[in-house]
Protein backbone atom coordinates (compact mmCIF):
# COMPACT_ATOMS: atom_id res chain seq x y z
CA UNK A 1 0.00 0.00 0.00
CA UNK A 2 1.67 3.74 -0.80
CA UNK A 3 1.88 5.66 1.52
CA UNK A 4 0.60 9.69 1.54
CA UNK A 5 3.44 10.79 2.24
CA UNK A 6 5.05 9.16 -0.74
CA UNK A 7 1.60 10.01 -2.61
CA UNK A 8 2.40 13.56 -1.48
CA UNK A 9 5.70 13.66 -2.86
CA UNK A 10 4.48 12.79 -6.20
CA UNK A 11 1.86 15.23 -6.56
CA UNK A 12 4.26 17.51 -5.70
CA UNK A 13 6.90 16.28 -8.52
CA UNK A 14 4.03 16.33 -10.95
CA UNK A 15 2.91 19.55 -10.43
CA UNK A 16 6.03 21.34 -9.82
CA UNK A 17 6.30 22.53 -13.67
CA UNK A 18 3.41 24.00 -13.23
CA UNK A 19 4.21 26.13 -10.28
CA UNK A 20 7.28 27.22 -12.01
CA UNK A 21 4.88 28.83 -14.95
CA UNK A 22 2.22 29.81 -11.83
CA UNK A 23 5.38 32.46 -9.97
CA UNK A 24 5.87 34.90 -13.01
CA UNK A 25 1.41 35.06 -13.61
CA UNK A 26 1.20 35.34 -9.98
CA UNK A 27 3.49 37.96 -9.59
CA UNK A 28 1.66 39.96 -12.43
CA UNK A 29 -1.71 39.95 -11.56
CA UNK A 30 -0.08 41.01 -7.84
CA UNK A 31 1.32 43.95 -10.13
CA UNK A 32 -2.01 44.66 -11.79
CA UNK A 33 -4.06 44.57 -8.29
CA UNK A 34 -1.54 47.05 -6.87
CA UNK A 35 -1.73 49.32 -9.43
CA UNK A 36 -5.63 49.54 -8.85
CA UNK A 37 -5.35 50.43 -5.40
CA UNK A 38 -4.72 46.96 -3.47
CA UNK A 39 -2.83 46.93 -0.53
CA UNK A 40 -1.08 43.65 -0.33
CA UNK A 41 -2.53 42.18 2.25
CA UNK A 42 -5.70 42.71 0.42
CA UNK A 43 -4.28 41.25 -2.98
CA UNK A 44 -3.31 38.63 -0.73
CA UNK A 45 -6.51 37.43 0.87
CA UNK A 46 -8.08 37.46 -3.03
CA UNK A 47 -5.46 35.15 -4.07
CA UNK A 48 -5.91 33.23 -1.29
CA UNK A 49 -9.87 32.98 -0.78
CA UNK A 50 -10.90 33.24 -4.92
CA UNK A 51 -7.55 31.02 -5.91
CA UNK A 52 -8.74 31.41 -9.35
CA UNK A 53 -6.37 33.31 -11.37
CA UNK A 54 -8.74 33.75 -14.79
CA UNK A 55 -11.48 34.96 -12.33
CA UNK A 56 -8.88 37.62 -10.88
CA UNK A 57 -7.53 38.50 -13.59
CA UNK A 58 -11.20 39.80 -14.99
CA UNK A 59 -11.89 41.25 -11.80
CA UNK A 60 -8.87 43.51 -11.79
CA UNK A 61 -9.62 44.31 -15.62
CA UNK A 62 -13.18 45.74 -14.07
CA UNK A 63 -11.92 46.61 -11.09
CA UNK A 64 -12.51 50.91 -10.31
CA UNK A 65 -13.35 52.88 -7.74
CA UNK A 66 -16.00 52.72 -6.30
CA UNK A 67 -15.94 48.86 -6.93
CA UNK A 68 -18.79 47.68 -9.09
CA UNK A 69 -19.90 44.58 -6.76
CA UNK A 70 -22.37 43.30 -8.92
CA UNK A 71 -20.48 43.13 -11.73
CA UNK A 72 -17.73 41.49 -10.23
CA UNK A 73 -19.41 38.38 -8.77
CA UNK A 74 -21.15 38.05 -12.43
CA UNK A 75 -18.46 38.03 -13.78
CA UNK A 76 -16.23 35.66 -11.69
CA UNK A 77 -19.43 33.81 -11.78
CA UNK A 78 -19.42 33.23 -15.55
CA UNK A 79 -15.43 32.74 -15.82
CA UNK A 80 -16.16 30.10 -12.66
CA UNK A 81 -18.90 28.18 -13.97
CA UNK A 82 -16.67 25.84 -15.82
CA UNK A 83 -16.02 24.58 -12.21
CA UNK A 84 -19.14 22.92 -11.70
CA UNK A 85 -18.49 20.69 -14.67
CA UNK A 86 -14.74 19.97 -13.46
CA UNK A 87 -16.38 19.38 -10.12
CA UNK A 88 -18.72 16.67 -11.25
CA UNK A 89 -16.01 15.01 -13.06
CA UNK A 90 -13.75 14.90 -10.49
CA UNK A 91 -16.54 13.61 -8.06
CA UNK A 92 -16.26 10.16 -9.81
CA UNK A 93 -12.92 9.32 -8.06
CA UNK A 94 -13.97 10.27 -4.78
CA UNK A 95 -15.35 7.46 -3.24
CA UNK A 96 -12.61 5.88 -1.78
CA UNK A 97 -11.97 9.43 0.19
CA UNK A 98 -13.39 10.44 3.35
CA UNK A 99 -16.13 12.70 2.66
CA UNK A 100 -15.04 14.99 5.25
CA UNK A 101 -12.12 16.29 2.76
CA UNK A 102 -14.29 16.85 0.22
CA UNK A 103 -14.86 20.80 0.63
CA UNK A 104 -11.60 21.32 1.04
CA UNK A 105 -10.94 19.18 -2.27
CA UNK A 106 -13.11 21.54 -4.46
CA UNK A 107 -11.88 25.01 -2.90
CA UNK A 108 -8.45 23.84 -4.37
CA UNK A 109 -9.83 22.44 -7.10
CA UNK A 110 -8.22 24.53 -9.79
CA UNK A 111 -7.57 23.70 -13.85
CA UNK A 112 -4.40 22.35 -13.50
CA UNK A 113 -4.39 19.88 -10.63
CA UNK A 114 -7.83 18.95 -11.57
CA UNK A 115 -6.41 17.97 -15.13
CA UNK A 116 -3.38 15.90 -13.10
CA UNK A 117 -6.25 14.19 -11.27
CA UNK A 118 -8.16 13.11 -14.18
CA UNK A 119 -5.58 11.86 -15.62
CA UNK A 120 -4.31 9.99 -12.74
CA UNK A 121 -7.29 8.10 -12.33
CA UNK A 122 -7.24 6.42 -15.60
CA UNK A 123 -4.68 4.39 -14.46
CA UNK A 124 -4.80 4.24 -10.55
CA UNK A 125 -7.66 5.07 -8.08
CA UNK A 126 -6.85 9.07 -7.18
CA UNK A 127 -5.70 9.30 -3.39
CA UNK A 128 -6.31 12.22 -0.96
CA UNK A 129 -2.17 12.49 -0.85
CA UNK A 130 -1.72 12.84 -4.57
CA UNK A 131 -4.62 15.23 -4.36
CA UNK A 132 -3.24 17.35 -1.82
CA UNK A 133 0.27 16.79 -3.23
CA UNK A 134 -0.76 18.53 -6.26
CA UNK A 135 -2.95 21.53 -4.64
CA UNK A 136 -1.23 22.70 -1.60
CA UNK A 137 1.85 23.72 -3.68
CA UNK A 138 -0.02 25.78 -5.93
CA UNK A 139 -2.17 27.41 -3.32
CA UNK A 140 0.94 28.46 -1.84
CA UNK A 141 2.74 29.32 -5.17
CA UNK A 142 -0.30 31.30 -6.01
CA UNK A 143 -0.63 33.50 -2.58
CA UNK A 144 2.86 33.98 -2.30
CA UNK A 145 3.69 35.04 -5.37
CA UNK A 146 0.88 37.37 -5.80
CA UNK A 147 1.89 39.34 -2.38
CA UNK A 148 5.31 39.48 -3.88
CA UNK A 149 4.10 41.18 -7.53
CA UNK A 150 1.85 43.90 -5.25
CA UNK A 151 5.04 44.14 -2.81
CA UNK A 152 8.24 44.38 -5.78
CA UNK A 153 6.16 42.99 -8.48
CA UNK A 154 6.90 46.75 -10.93
CA UNK A 155 10.64 46.30 -10.05
CA UNK A 156 10.77 43.24 -12.47
CA UNK A 157 8.73 45.04 -14.98
CA UNK A 158 5.87 43.64 -16.87
CA UNK A 159 6.24 39.35 -17.37
CA UNK A 160 3.65 39.48 -20.56
CA UNK A 161 6.52 41.14 -21.90
CA UNK A 162 8.68 38.34 -22.10
CA UNK A 163 5.88 36.30 -23.11
CA UNK A 164 5.27 34.71 -19.10
CA UNK A 165 1.33 35.09 -19.99
CA UNK A 166 1.11 32.28 -21.90
CA UNK A 167 3.00 30.13 -19.36
CA UNK A 168 -0.46 28.51 -18.14
CA UNK A 169 -1.80 28.21 -21.38
CA UNK A 170 1.03 26.34 -22.29
CA UNK A 171 1.32 23.81 -19.90
CA UNK A 172 -2.03 23.40 -19.58
CA UNK A 173 -2.10 22.13 -23.47
CA UNK A 174 0.81 19.85 -22.25
CA UNK A 175 -1.22 18.55 -19.76
CA UNK A 176 -4.45 18.04 -22.13
CA UNK A 177 -1.98 16.14 -24.58
CA UNK A 178 -1.97 13.35 -21.98
CA UNK A 179 -5.41 12.78 -22.46
CA UNK A 180 -5.34 12.41 -26.58
CA UNK A 181 -6.95 8.73 -27.51
CA UNK A 182 -7.37 9.77 -31.15
CA UNK A 183 -9.53 11.63 -33.48
CA UNK A 184 -12.79 11.80 -30.67
CA UNK A 185 -10.22 13.55 -28.41
CA UNK A 186 -9.21 15.64 -31.38
CA UNK A 187 -12.94 16.14 -32.33
CA UNK A 188 -13.82 17.31 -28.76
CA UNK A 189 -11.03 19.84 -28.06
CA UNK A 190 -11.61 21.32 -32.10
CA UNK A 191 -14.82 21.96 -31.35
CA UNK A 192 -15.11 23.39 -27.74
CA UNK A 193 -11.76 25.54 -29.27
CA UNK A 194 -13.70 26.75 -32.73
CA UNK A 195 -16.95 27.63 -30.10
CA UNK A 196 -15.37 29.60 -27.77
CA UNK A 197 -12.66 31.38 -30.60
CA UNK A 198 -16.23 32.55 -32.13
CA UNK A 199 -17.71 33.33 -28.80
CA UNK A 200 -14.92 35.59 -27.70
CA UNK A 201 -15.54 37.52 -31.24
CA UNK A 202 -18.58 38.00 -31.16
CA UNK A 203 -20.54 37.09 -27.72
CA UNK A 204 -19.68 40.34 -25.35
CA UNK A 205 -18.10 38.84 -21.90
CA UNK A 206 -16.49 35.85 -20.70
CA UNK A 207 -19.33 33.47 -22.12
CA UNK A 208 -16.88 32.34 -24.56
CA UNK A 209 -15.42 30.36 -21.22
CA UNK A 210 -18.86 28.89 -20.98
CA UNK A 211 -19.85 28.55 -24.75
CA UNK A 212 -16.54 26.34 -25.18
CA UNK A 213 -17.08 23.99 -22.32
CA UNK A 214 -20.98 23.28 -23.46
CA UNK A 215 -19.92 22.77 -27.04
CA UNK A 216 -17.58 20.23 -26.07
CA UNK A 217 -19.26 18.19 -23.36
CA UNK A 218 -21.89 18.21 -26.46
CA UNK A 219 -19.11 16.81 -28.77
CA UNK A 220 -18.06 14.05 -26.53
CA UNK A 221 -21.85 13.11 -25.24
CA UNK A 222 -22.74 12.42 -29.21
CA UNK A 223 -19.39 10.96 -29.67
CA UNK A 224 -19.52 8.34 -26.77
CA UNK A 225 -23.30 7.56 -28.30
CA UNK A 226 -22.10 7.10 -31.60
CA UNK A 227 -19.17 4.83 -30.25
CA UNK A 228 -21.59 2.19 -27.87
CA UNK A 229 -24.35 2.30 -30.88
CA UNK A 230 -21.38 1.18 -33.27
Amino acid sequence: MTSPAREFRQGLLDVLPILVAATPIGLLWGTLAASKGLVPFEVWLMSATVFAGAAQFVAIEVWRDPVPWVLLTVTALIVNIRHVLMGASLSRHLRGIDGRWHPAMMFLMADENWAFSERRALKTPLTLGYYFGLALPMWITWTTSSITGAIVGRSFGDPAAYGFDFAFSAMFIGILAGFWKGPRTGAVLGASAIAAALAKLYVPGAWYIVIGGIVGVVVAALLYREGEAS
